[in-house]
């Protein structure tokens, strides 16, 4: 194997070009300050040698003496140092000159560019000097600029010669050790793959080079060895055997999009989002899994055209490129097909499984770009999944209205939340039998802009929605510990009922945050309630047990709210002895009835005696629903009937005197 060019020579022009720049600037610095220090050398010989005949040149010119003056100038010329001497008069009138030497050309960028020549001006004074004498005239000496042009030249020379002789001794020797430690291995490894016999590429392995077990180089023939073995092991394991054979990633779909925009092809893009890739990422092998990825994928490949790009764009994500598709039918007609194949899935061995998918449709028509057109495509599969398992669901500009306005719902909750315009309200709960005050139930509210405190009927679906039940229920949480705590500082145990949604319960920090604020607020055992809402369906008891068995420990009462709708209707109450529940609490529809239909109602009442739970009613609002209820034996009631929910300030000063003073007597 040979290459065109070394990268011996590569490098070593690369540190030749380098070090000449340098020492291009090294040697004019060093070239201007010698010359620098020549030009005050020069200067001072002209001095010394003005100073030596300024004495008799000033007699002679007192006596008008122009032969002796001429004599006189005449033996500065053996020093060999000025080039000419002229005296010059007061009044800039040149009385004399004398040229020692034959001026040659010196070029004019020198001259300009080293200031020369040299000169020097010395005045010359009457022997018999007054107080502040006049000079009779001045001697101006000027050097030789051929001598200064000739020093430059030589320096110059001798710098450059220095230098570049430095250069190429440097560039010899750092190149030798690059190539010795750099050069060398790398051609080594190039030639033994090369040299690599067919039989033998499969599982072939480098010797790591010597001094070079911790480097880059090191680095390079490891992930070379690494990678032969996962080579040699998918090619030698039937189940691995097409893993080698990779579908396109994410980037090269957004590639082959953009030159579809560029080329204005009506197309569809199907994302297809396989659940069941994701349920069982953590549950299989990775053999099983890769057989599941596998098998998937040549489902899929089988119902695309050779034009058709299929690509995967995450774990359980791929993305369909349907070039020739024209129309949203044909999208649709292709999307069930590729559904339908996914479902029929069998997979060989042990694993039985029943893939299901989620499939997004977007059409382009022209006017998008190819990031817009992917994202239009990832909305109508989210939407897709949004309907459960196995549907098929078109872009639309609905869906990113939607979208929109969850991502502005969601920022208008945070931010309510920030400046404090949540707040919880009391309403008062009453003992059936004795008309006491019994606990109450926080309730929220929204501060409105007119000032008012509601809570607006979508609030609640709306934070669910957006996904901020978590931390709005957490916020309610505290705020309610933190009320109990108030209370319970001032020896008043009144309990305190709190909404608990089915997100909330199913987290997986709702357990150890809840036991946190009871153990920070110091909360008394069997004064805090969590309702057990169910705005979803509360289908995995086990998991609901994990969390509330603890919290019952600790003292947190259970209630099931809305007891006779939903997931605790009466179609399953066999279930509800295994749950660790306190408290049933009938909803407000079955009190309405209230007295002409009672049916449901003595059902729940008969069932909660049964298994040993108290009952509380919700939305008592007249006489006849209190006599009633209690009569059939419900403990505590709640509704308008007592009273309206209140700020805790106010509800405090309506209640709280009538309720210490019945716990004293």
């Amino acid at each position: 194997m040979r290459v065109s060019r070394s990268l011996t020579i590569k490098q070593m022009a690369a540190v030749a070009g380098v070090t000449a720049v340098f020492v291009f600037v090294f040697c004019s610095i060093l070239l201007f300050h010698f010359v620098k220090q020549h030009r005050y050398l020069v200067a001072t010989q002209l001095e010394t040698v003005a100073r030596s005949v300024r004495e008799p040149l000033s007699s002679a010119i007192l006596k008008g003496d122009i032969p002796e003056a001429e004599a006189i100038l005449a033996r500065i010329k053996p020093a060999g140092i000025a080039s000419r001497a002229d005296v010059v008069l007061p009044n800039q009138f040149q009385a004399l000159r004398m040229r020692f030497v034959q001026e040659r050309p010196v070029p004019v960028t020198m001259t300009r560019l080293f200031e020369l020549p040299v000169q020097i001006s010395l005045p010359i004074y009457s022997l018999q000097r007054p107080a502040n004498p006049q000079p009779l005239a001045y001697l101006v000496l000027q050097s030789d600029s051929y001598r200064t042009y000739k020093f430059v030249m030589s320096a110059l020379s001798t710098l450059v010669t220095t230098y570049f002789l430095l250069v190429l001794i440097l560039t010899v020797a750092i190149t030798w050790c690059i190539s010795r430690l750099i050069v060398r291995p790398l051609r080594a490894i190039a030639r033994e793959i090369n040299d690599v016999s067919p039989e033998a590429r499969v599982g072939h392995q480098l010797a790591l080079p010597r001094l070079h077990h911790d480097d880059e180089l090191g680095m390079l023939v490891r992930s070379y060895n690494r990678n032969q073995l996962i080579l040699q092991e998918a090619l030698t394991n039937p189940e691995r055997r097409h893993a080698i054979s990779a579908l396109p990633d994410e980037a090269f779909l957004l590639l082959r999009l953009a030159q579809t925009v560029r080329e204005q092809k009506t197309t569809a893009l199907l994302l297809v989002s396989c659940e069941t890739l994701l349920e069982t990422a953590g549950a299989l092998s990775d053999s099983q899994h890769a057989t599941l990825l596998l098998t998937l994928t040549g489902k899929i490949a089988s119902a695309l055209s050779p034009r058709m790009l299929l690509c995967q764009t995450g774990l359980g994500e791929f993305a369909i490129l349907a070039d020739g598709v024209k129309e949203p039918g044909h999208a649709m007609a292709l999307s069930q097909q590729v559904l339908t194949l996914i479902n029929e899935c069998r997979l060989p061995g042990e694993l039985q499984l029943r893939p299901a998918a989620s499939i997004g449709i977007a059409m382009f028509h022209g006017g998008l770009s190819a990031g817009q057109l992917y994202h239009r495509a990832c909305s109508a599969a989210h939407a897709a999944r949004g309907r459960g398992k196995n549907h098929i669901a078109f872009f639309d500009d609905e869906l990113a209205h939607n979208a929109r306005q969850r991502l502005a719902e969601e920022s208008d909750i945070l931010a309510a939340l920030e400046d404090r315009r949540f707040a919880l309200w009391l309403q008062p709960q009453m003992s059936a039998e004795t008309g006491r005050l019994a606990g109450a139930e926080a309730l929220l509210r929204v501060r409105q802009p007119d000032g008012s405190w509601t809570l607006p009927a979508d609030l609640i679906e709306r934070i669910e929605v957006s996904g901020l039940m978590v931390p709005v229920g957490h916020w309610v949480l505290e705020e309610a510990c933190r009320l109990l705590a108030g209370w319970q500082s001032r020896g008043i145990m009144l309990p305190l009922s709190v909404n608990l949604s089915a997100l909330q319960l199913m987290h997986y920090d709702m357990l150890s945050a809840t036991l946190e604020l009871l153990n920070r607020y110091r909360i008394a055992p069997g004064t805090l309630t969590l309702e057990v809402t169910e705005s979803r369906r509360l289908d995995d008891r086990e998991a609901m047990m994990v969390t509330l068995r603890p919290l019952r420990k600790a003292g947190v009462k259970i209630a099931l709210d809305d007891f006779g709708m939903g997931y605790a209707g009466l179609s399953q109450l066999q279930q509800i002895k295994s749950l660790p529940v306190d408290v049933l609490k009938i909803d407000k529809l079955f009190v309405d009835a209230l007295p002409e239909d009672s049916t449901v109602i003595a059902a729940i009442v008969s069932l909660a005696r049964a298994i040993g739970l108290n009952i509380v009613a919700e939305g008592v609002e007249t006489q006849e629903q209190h006599d009633w209820l209690r009569d059939a034996g419900i403990d505590v009631l709640q509704g308008f009937f007592y009273g309206r929910a209140l700020p805790p300030a106010l509800f405090e000063q309506d209640y709280f005197p009538v309720y210490e003073n019945s716990e004293n007597r």
